[in-house]
């Protein structure tokens, strides 16, 4: 089992240590590294098994003691160019008197196998745009001094797997160095057929287990794969809930994915199996069943998992039991904390501790229409505060401000430098701003009010219908009259009834004046209701900017000096 990586100067890694274990979830945004530590693993096992190919046991001669690897050799790495491989594409670099010097690659792998501990370093200096050489790594920088390459690291056997690409309509038997290429180029779509009918002749047991999963799962059965010699092709087919046999490119591709899957399994076993989004084309309620039938079936065949994702569903699950890194700035580690650490991200979900260490900062609000609102009002305003509500890391607590400081203190158990505001309704709980958190009320009852004025009521009256299919532009005052009268009535009966304006800042703007006032408007115009309460923040649109009250500045001042003085994790 591989337990520590350490990567130097490969990709977009400058100097990054993994924690690795039987079972790993590296977790993180697009581009943030995951797959590259993947193939920084299957690179270090490139370079080992060259190595003890070439030069195991032979004398190393003084110059040039590092053997030759060529880009096509990188199965699960395809690249034009060996610079690639690179940070920032720099392969050397000149030093006043040192002349010009090789930045090399290091990989450095730590396993146990059977009970003894050992450690492998592997070096590559770059040689052209075709290949590049591969030796063991030098201690204290010194060429003649090398770590040695143990057997135990010559043992391990690293596959590397990326998610379904979709099924092709034929498939061609292929041999299994082809399908090695296939897969690491990415066209799994290519494979699927090949991997399970090699499954079906060589193994009874792990093709039924396989059935087993797939119909316990999905509800379908797989029929045995056919070779056709006539056409060199593998078919391949399975019976529908209904009983329908179907050729298995028309199966979903949660089905397809998972076989997939688990075929890569089943044809290597006892071996490191990275694993590139297993959780691609997988329905939310599907993503835990697989997380846990991949690992359980890992352990079984000896095999350790290391897998790369995106998955909310995936990331809770292997927190309770398993290693998660966090690739947010420098790769992290984030389920061995404090127990009552781990006991709070559980309970707030790692999904969100995660998106608390890539933003610093957190924004607490009544529901999602407050964030549409706060957007277009930034908007309007041109306030430097739209870049920063463009993808906020936002937790949604009705009007509870109680919610937010239990939500922020547990997440501040893990991250103690997070900060957050909370800007909810005016209510008469006191705020208690303190230790990160800013707590805000609005002085008008409910955010809706800041955009509840006649002008732009009868705005949207004016632009609810499209001018350009109207014969009878008249059609527009009607309605502009139409809410009028409406605006008018509802104002009278508000005033009569509750003795409350309409337009005063402690009516409860959308239940007690909008909310009968669009019922009544397009009562009158024969149309069904077609403004819901949960769609009043598109009236925000139709403020004029310099209507909007200062209040709103305030709040989004507040907004944009937190998300400034936020500190995110950094690289």
């Amino acid at each position: 089992m591989l337990i520590n990586l350490r990567i130097r100067n490969f990709k977009r890694f400058d100097d990054v240590a993994i924690e690795l274990g039987q079972a790993v979830v590296l977790i993180g945004p697009n581009n943030s590294g995951k797959t590259t530590a993947l193939q920084a693993l299957a690179l270090w096992n490139i370079g080992v098994k060259q190595w003890l190919a070439k030069r195991h046991g032979a004398t190393l001669p003084e110059k040039r003691p590092g053997v030759t690897i060529n880009r096509k050799d990188l199965l699960a790495i395809p690249i034009p160019d060996a610079n690639l491989l690179w940070r920032d594409l720099r392969v050397r670099t000149s030093e006043p008197g040192n002349g010009t010097q090789n930045i090399r690659i290091d990989i450095i792998v730590d396993g146990v196998t059977d009970g003894k501990a050992w450690e492998c370093g592997i070096e590559f200096d770059y040689a052209n745009e075709q290949s590049f050489y591969c030796r063991p790594l030098r201690i204290d920088g010194e060429p003649s001094t090398r770590m040695p390459v143990p057997e135990e690291a010559g043992m391990m056997n690293i596959a590397f797997l990326p998610p379904m690409s979709g099924l092709a309509a034929v498939e061609t038997k292929l041999e299994p160095g082809r399908i090695d290429v296939l897969i690491g180029e990415g066209q799994t779509a290519q494979v699927l057929r090949n991997l399970c009918y090699r499954i079906f002749i060589e193994s009874t047991k792990d093709w039924e287990e396989i059935l087993n999963s797939i119909r316990l799962l999905f509800g379908v059965e797989l029929l045995p794969p056919e070779y056709d010699a006539v056409r060199g092709e593998i078919t391949m087919q399975y019976r529908d809930i209904h009983g329908a046999k179907l050729d298995i490119s028309a199966s979903g591709r949660g089905v397809q994915q998972t076989l997939l899957l688990l075929a890569h399994l089943y044809t290597h076993p006892r071996t490191v199996l990275l694993l590139d989004e297993p959780d691609a084309h997988l329905e939310v309620l599907r993503q835990r069943q697989i997380y846990q039938l991949l690992t359980d079936t890992a352990d079984r065949l000896g095999s350790q998992v290391i897998a790369a994702s995106h998955s909310e569903v995936v990331l809770n699950e292997a927190a309770d039991r398993d290693v998660v890194i966090a690739f947010v700035g420098k790769p992290h580690r984030i389920d061995d904390r404090g127990s009552q650490v781990l006991k709070s991200l559980k309970e707030i979900g790692f999904d969100q501790y995660y998106e608390a260490e890539q933003t610093g900062w957190v924004l607490y609000l009544e529901g999602s229409t407050d964030l549409a609102i706060l957007k277009t009002l930034a908007d309007l305003l041109h306030h430097p505060a739209a870049t920063v509500l463009e993808r906020p890391f936002v937790h949604y607590i009705g009007n509870q401000m109680s919610k937010a400081r239990q939500h922020f203190q547990g997440l501040r158990e893990a991250k103690n430098d997070l900060l957050g505001i909370a800007i909810l309704d005016r209510d008469q709980t006191e705020d208690q701003s303190g230790r990160g958190l800013l707590e805000l009320r609005w002085q008008r009852r409910e955010i809706e009010n800041y955009f509840t004025t006649e002008d732009v009521l009868l705005s949207y009256a004016r632009q609810d219908l499209d001018t350009s299919n109207l014969f009878d532009a008249t059609q527009i005052i009607t309605r502009e009259e139409v809410m009028r009268s409406s605006i008018a009535e509802i104002a009278a009966a508000l005033r009569t009834l509750r003795n409350v304006d309409p337009w005063s800042p402690d009516i409860k703007a959308t239940d007690d004046f909008l909310d009968p006032l669009f019922n009544l408007y397009f009562q009158r115009l024969n149309l069904p209701n077609l403004l819901r309460k949960t769609d009043y923040y598109v009236l925000t649109r139709l403020m004029s900017p310099e209507r909007i009250d200062p209040e709103v500045t305030a709040k989004l001042d507040a907004i944009l000096e937190v998300a400034n003085q936020a500190r995110p994790r950094q690289g």
